[in-house]
């Protein structure tokens, strides 16, 4: 298997700065609402978007800028979003966590989107597309009753839905263990569907991991669930994070840029990190200019 580990790369730096700057923007007193970060799991986006095509349909959560870039692969329109200005991909009006285009939709609901992502996967069936759908998930959104009646509902219809779990061990500040009895892997087999888990950030796992789930859905057409066991280096959204800094310190020698840092030059990594952030200084500059949204 061939990976593309620069491509990868440059699309992972782009949702780490990308956030970086949000950050910075919210510090200035620049930004409105709440933002919630994807650094450190990016490397589960981009591994699973690199396995899509354009008519495959992906449903995402609160923390959804990170699956955004890795499809989309538009800052401008998601930073335009995000501050409020018409320009953005839904006018201004869908804020962080309420996005659409193409076929990518967020919602910040806790199992907002999987009963939406099940009966889109119900539609492609019933068309015959052979498109899938993908649908992201946390830990936390296992608290949620309507997860299980997808999941009872998807084994039972046979549809085409990846869902992809992203395990980082906190449901906003409550840890794993003290939210979840037993495990996700055996709930989601009570329901006799495919399921896999793995625990890593490192794209030299997770690319293959996904072309396999995927695979294994478009061809069967079954549901199957792929949990990853990851880690948020960030607060909650933005200063909410009442975690030990020693165990954010420990994560912070996991991230997962690091790892495809072994597998491309130096030059190119300077050179990739250098024309990302031109390109979002270059954004920044047009938005701040733009016009603010207004319902009328």
């Amino acid at each position: 298997m061939i990976i593309p580990y620069k491509n990868l790369y440059k699309k992972m730096v782009l949702i780490r700065k990308f956030e970086e700057m949000l950050l910075d923007l919210f510090s200035k007193g620049k930004l409105f609402g709440t933002t919630h970060t994807y650094v450190g799991q990016e490397a589960i986006a981009v591994s699973v978007m690199a396995h899509l095509g354009e008519a495959d349909v992906v449903f995402s959560n609160h923390r959804c800028h990170g699956h955004f870039l890795a499809k989309e692969d538009d800052p401008e329109g998601l930073l335009a979003e995000i501050m409020g200005r018409k320009n953005g991909v839904v006018g201004g009006r869908g804020g962080s966590q309420h996005l659409h285009k193409n076929n990518f939709y967020s919602n910040g609901v806790q199992g907002g989107t999987v009963a939406n992502a099940l009966g889109m996967a119900f539609a492609e069936k019933y068309n015959q597309t052979g498109n899938i759908v993908v649908v992201f998930m946390g830990d936390g959104t296992w608290g949620e009753g309507i997860s299980y009646e997808v999941m009872n509902m998807a084994s039972i219809w046979g549809v085409p839905l990846l869902v992809v779990v992203e395990n980082n061990r906190y449901a906003q500040s409550t840890p794993v263990e003290l939210n979840l009895a037993g495990s996700i892997l055996q709930r989601v087999q009570a329901f006799n569907i495919g399921t896999a888990e793995v625990e890593s950030n490192d794209v030299s796992v997770l690319y293959p991991t996904f072309e396999e789930a995927v695979r294994f859905v478009r061809e069967k057409q079954k549901p199957f669930v792929q949990i990853v066991n990851t880690y948020r280096l960030n607060a909650h959204s933005k200063g909410d994070d009442d975690r030990s800094k020693d165990e954010v310190k420990k994560w912070w020698k996991k991230e997962p840029l690091q790892y495809l840092e072994t597998k491309i030059s130096k030059e190119d990594i300077k050179q990739i990190k250098h024309s990302v952030e031109k390109r979002l200084q270059e954004i920044e500059q047009r938005v701040h200019v733009m016009e603010f949204s207004s319902i009328k």
